[in-house]
């Protein structure tokens, strides 16, 4: 089950960046679970999914719709969301990481190092999946090791902006030696926050993290670009969020 409405999610996360289903239509049960060949129990798992990455909204007990959305609406919940792991990445650093969170923290940095230098050594495609799932790791370990509920709460908030969670992840293809320039860059941020941690220097820990995001945003904007895509109908595809 857990395959399929992955496969699910995908496909309607496709089909809405891709403007196949533009903003403010319905994704109606019926229709789109024979359209994709699937029963209704696995696409309504993934059209709540879809829901918590920001992509459709409820219209009350009618089902959901698509959202409409920019890519200045990305551009400025990423610099907000730089702004708020700043701080969290400050914290961490000054009052020290502890031991469990920094083992997960060197990990996520080991495996994105591999992903990576499988990608330059084959000269094949970024897993931008696999990349996804790594980053979101990261990202929350850092945030759950700030130990403040209200940064969690206001990143909470921020993350339902359109592809704006660090797990959140793009259609992509139109340009792999683009999308892996973008990810070494992002995994060499991790590696660096990492050194800032371990050195009790706050000052870089959130620098780091708010240059982070604004490269994310600039990333987003170029493959945009490079793809052709029209940005004022907020139709884009790009990379994971970095």
């Amino acid at each position: 089950m857990a395959s399929q409405i992955d496969r699910v999610t995908a496909e309607l996360r496709r089909r809405i960046l891709d403007g196949e289903l533009p903003a403010g239509s319905r994704v109606l049960e019926v229709q789109s679970a024979a359209l994709l060949g699937v029963s209704r129990t696995p696409l309504r798992l993934a059209l709540v999914e879809l829901e918590k990455q920001g992509v459709l909204e409820r219209v009350g007990s009618r089902g959901f719709r698509v959202r409409g959305f920019t890519l200045d609406d990305v551009a400025m919940a990423l610099a907000v969301r730089g702004t708020l792991e700043g701080m969290a990445a400050s914290l961490v650093a000054r009052a020290g990481c502890g031991a469990a969170a920094l083992r997960r923290l060197h990990e996520c940095v080991q495996s994105g190092r591999a992903l990576v230098d499988q990608a330059t050594s084959s000269d094949q495609p970024i897993d931008t999946a696999q990349w996804a799932l790594i980053n979101a790791h990261f990202h929350e370990t850092l945030v759950a090791e700030a130990g403040n509920s209200a940064l969690t709460a206001a990143l909470a908030e921020v993350n339902r902006t359109p592809m704006v969670q660090p797990g959140a992840l793009w259609v992509t293809g139109a340009n792999s030696s683009m999308e892996l320039g973008f990810v070494q860059r992002a995994q060499f941020d991790h590696e660096d926050l990492v050194k800032a941690i371990e050195a009790r220097d706050g000052a870089a820990a959130e620098l780091i993290m708010r240059e982070h995001a604004r490269r994310s945003a600039e990333a987003k904007r170029a493959l945009a670009k490079a793809q052709g895509r029209q940005t004022d109908a907020g139709l884009i595809s790009a990379v994971a969020s970095l």
